[in-house]
């Protein structure tokens, strides 16, 4: 295993970005790989700091505590270890985690109109629990609206034009703990998979993650100071009719002790249509138009047991 080496951008001060510079930074980068650095400001340190106090809090509870949240059919709440299998994975997960997303009670349009993953988030009796999550998600959706404008430029388009999909969106977190891996060649963390959605965003603190590149070899991709590791998803991938890469990568946590994580994918909102034909409008369409929301839907039902229960 080689070092990784995957590219950065720098983000730090999201108003001055300079889109043309970033987006032909992001084409080189993905042009082998759909991962990237993201350098972000160090004035995010304490709403970092408060996520992590909270994550560690949750998963010390007991394993009763936790199902006082279990996970429902919206993919909010907890969900045990064990609970998850990857498309052509021949083991589990080995990995806890709890999901929230966009905070929708019963008069929420998208709540009415009966679209899947809208709902309310479950949220447990710990102290300072659920503002930490809410400033922390505050800051990541900062650092999307930016990537996703990014994004836009280098495929050619407006800068604004992901915002008319993107209303009530998405913006979908896991607070992820994974225990020492198993000793076994077929054990992982989270076994290899590409991800769902249009984007993810990473805030790692140990090394385990790894990334397929193109030659077939799977590099390391650690953490780094102040940076998230940003990456393609799949519906992205679809959207830009495969001009931007959706990697695949796995988990495995090779040292003694437990893994902490945390990961929130910023996609559209749930009724919005991706259809490649409208970002990329000269080129023939290599994908049908979907809805978001039933696409991720879909992936979610193949890859957790709550969905078969």
């Amino acid at each position: 295993m080689r070092s990784a080496h995957l590219s950065s951008l720098d983000l730090s001060e999201l108003a001055t970005v300079d889109l043309e510079v970033a987006a032909k930074q992001l084409l080189e980068a993905t042009a082998d790989c759909g991962f990237i650095y993201a350098r972000i400001g160090a004035q995010h340190a304490l709403t970092i700091d408060n996520m992590r106090h909270a994550q560690r809090a949750f998963f010390a509870q007991t394993i009763g505590q936790k199902h006082t949240v279990s996970i429902d059919s919206n993919n909010r709440g907890y969900l045990a270890q064990g609970m998850a299998l990857m498309q052509g994975a021949k083991r589990r997960d080995q990995k806890e985690v709890f999901f929230w997303g966009r905070e929708a009670d019963r008069n929420d349009p998208d709540v009415v109109a009966g679209l899947p993953l809208c709902g309310a988030n479950q949220w447990p009796a710990l102290s300072g629990f659920r503002e930490a999550i809410v400033n922390y998600t505050a800051m990541i959706q900062g650092v999307g609206e930016v990537m996703l404008r990014i994004v836009a430029v280098a495929m050619g388009a407006s800068e604004r034009f992901f915002e008319p999909y993107y209303q009530r969106c998405m913006l979908r977190g896991q607070l992820l703990c994974y225990p020492p891996t198993d000793n076994h060649p077929e054990q992982f963390g989270v076994a290899p998979h590409s991800d769902f959605g249009c984007i993810t965003l990473l805030l790692q603190e140990t090394a385990g993650l790894e990334v397929l590149f193109p030659n077939g070899e799977w590099v390391a991709a650690p953490p780094m100071d102040n940076t998230l590791v940003i990456n393609v998803g799949d519906l992205l991938e679809r959207w830009s009719n495969n001009k931007l890469p959706s990697t695949k990568h796995r988990v495995r946590n090779l040292s003694t002790n437990a893994r902490y994580s945390i990961a929130m994918f910023y996609d559209p909102g749930p009724a919005a249509v991706i259809d490649p034909a409208e970002l990329v409008p000269n080129e023939t369409a290599a994908f049908p138009a979907v809805t978001a929301a039933e696409y991720i839907l879909a992936r979610n039902k193949g890859a957790f047991d709550h969905y078969k229960n």
